[in-house]
């Protein structure tokens, strides 16, 4: 996971893998305009003591709605969540440092609540602020990132912008793993980035934005340190019949469009939804 060792490891940007295409296709693509691409920044990004994090919104949320952070669970004040755990509208006094986009402190943000963290089958906490939307536009000119409501293609640029680190990678989505494990946690439909996305530690909890929409698409949160089978930092591929495989310097991330489809009218998230996909507890 990327958190640990944060300190004692650099950073540097990873230009995006440029695709190529040859004869007709290609003229055809000249001809064509780009398409948009967001001006990716650390805007509503937030500084956590040992991660990344960011301001995010639900689709749905409203402006007098209590602003919401977003970081992985293994970031969580109290410690990395047990298989199989998932904790839930838990008190918390988790604060972090807003920045702007260039990645100066705005002010302090406070969290008063859990409302979702687990590290079974995704790796996320969700925390509910002290102030609604509209206060930290009025306060700081914030604009909460919103997490999409779809699931990413393969190919797709993005940026993961970490606040801790006051860089962003810029990446494309490689392919997806169906089973991604590390140590006793293991994760579901992982994203697994292209070979030059090389994430390091202190990036974890970093969102991942897709280039063209601007929109939250997935949670950077670890990579292959030394091409170890499963262990901690060094997570491994399930095949589907259950053989594993490590490549030593692979990142990944997780799908936030979760978080999505188990909302209620009432913008809350409720595991009851039908379709939700995130973990529900097992008692």
């Amino acid at each position: 996971m990327r958190l640990r060792r944060a300190l004692a490891l650099g950073a540097a940007t990873i230009a995006a893998a440029t695709g190529i295409l040859a004869g007709p296709a290609a003229a055809a693509q000249a001809a064509a305009p780009a398409p948009a691409l967001a001006a990716v920044t650390l805007a509503n990004t937030i500084k956590l003591s040992n991660c990344s994090a960011s301001l995010v919104r639900f689709p749905s949320s409203v402006s007098s709605d209590r602003a919401m952070m977003l970081t992985n669970g293994h970031c969580y004040e109290g410690g990395m969540p047990g298989a199989g755990v998932v904790i839930q509208n838990r008190t918390s006094t988790r604060s972090g440092s807003l920045l702007n986009s260039s990645g100066t402190a705005l002010g302090t943000v406070r969290a008063d609540r859990v409302l979702y963290a687990t590290m079974t089958g995704t790796d996320v906490t969700l925390y509910r602020l002290s102030s609604t939307f509209a206060t930290l536009t009025s306060r700081y000119g914030a604009t909460a990132l919103t997490i999409s409501s779809s699931r990413p293609a393969a190919g797709a640029s993005i940026s993961i912008p970490s606040s801790y680190w006051k860089q962003i990678w810029n990446c494309k989505i490689d392919s997806f793993v169906s089973t991604l494990r590390e140590d006793v946690w293991t994760w579901k439909d992982s994203i697994r980035y292209d070979v030059n996305c090389d994430t390091i530690h202190g990036t974890s909890g970093s969102p991942i934005v897709d280039s063209t929409s601007g929109q939250i698409v997935g949670i950077n949160n670890t990579g292959n340190d030394d091409g170890a089978m499963c262990t901690l930092n060094n997570p491994c591929e399930v095949d589907a019949n259950g053989t594993t495989h490590a490549y030593q310097g692979q990142s990944y991330g997780e799908q936030t469009y979760w978080f999505t489809t188990c909302l209620n009218a009432s913008r809350t998230i409720d595991l009851t939804v039908s379709g939700c996909l995130l973990t529900k507890p097992t008692s």
